[in-house]
């Protein structure tokens, strides 16, 4: 499927998979809408936030300067200190900063896009009851050529990260998009990027997709993570799908 899909291709694209359409009964509802009632990402009007990013790899710079772009302010961080971000943030510019992963931890909203081998390491660096967490991992175990991933049998790879963050609230959100196509402009062709969310906690899912929108994209809501997430995740399959909301 090309980069700009209509919303009559997406509509086939549900319909070719039939046997997800019990798990995408939320797209479909949601195309289903008129659009005039969609509305416009860009028309999104919300507070500037505060979001710590775990992980500085490629899904954490990308989105990052998604961020920045939209007024929000980051703290960065990675395994190697803040010190191996000060070239990166320089350039973010003032709404950027380097930290601690402690420090990112701290922030109203955190991003993990860590390896899935670092995960359990961010169990105890804080409190994360009732924190808002975007899991944008994916649970590789290698890389080229064979990309790898670790058998979790019914979990959902976000339900795993959930169970190692105590109470936190975690979003599934930013990892199903090759990071290339991430960091181009999510308004294309008169519309807006798809991303796809899932999580148990309605409210953090409102927030974390009124983020999305806040840079330019279309969120869809997936639905729980034992279902929505499943197909979000690494060999899922909606992973890599690349597709624009009309």
């Amino acid at each position: 499927m090309g980069t700009t899909t209509t919303r009559n291709a997406f509509c086939r694209f549900v319909g070719r998979s039939g046997r997800y359409l019990s798990p995408l009964t939320s797209i479909q509802s949601f195309l289903a809408q008129p659009a005039t009632s969609w509305g416009r990402p860009n028309q999104i009007k919300i507070m500037q936030q505060t979001i710590g990013i775990i992980g500085a790899g490629h899904i954490g710079q990308t989105v990052a300067r998604h961020l920045v772009k939209a007024g929000h302010k980051v703290i960065l961080s990675n395994q190697r200190g803040a010190d191996a971000l000060q070239s990166l943030v320089a350039e973010l510019g003032q709404n950027a900063r380097a930290g601690s992963v402690q420090d990112a931890a701290q922030a109203e909203i955190v991003l993990l896009s860590l390896p899935w081998s670092q995960i359990p390491s961010i169990t105890g660096i804080a409190d994360w009851n009732g924190k808002v967490v975007i899991d944008a991992t994916n649970h590789f175990i290698s890389y080229a050529p064979d990309f790898k991933v670790e058998d979790l049998g019914t979990k959902a790879s976000s339900e795993v990260v959930a169970a190692l963050l105590p109470g936190a609230k975690v979003v599934k959100a930013f990892n199903t998009i090759f990071y290339k196509t991430l960091a181009e402009d999510p308004r294309v062709a008169g519309g807006n990027r798809v991303l796809f969310v899932s999580a148990n906690d309605a409210a953090a899912k409102t927030q974390v997709s009124r983020l999305i929108e806040s840079i330019g994209f279309s969120p869809v809501d997936l639905g729980d993570l034992a279902t929505g997430s499943k197909l979000q995740q690494a060999k899922g399959p909606l992973a890599t799908l690349n597709l624009v909301k009309l």
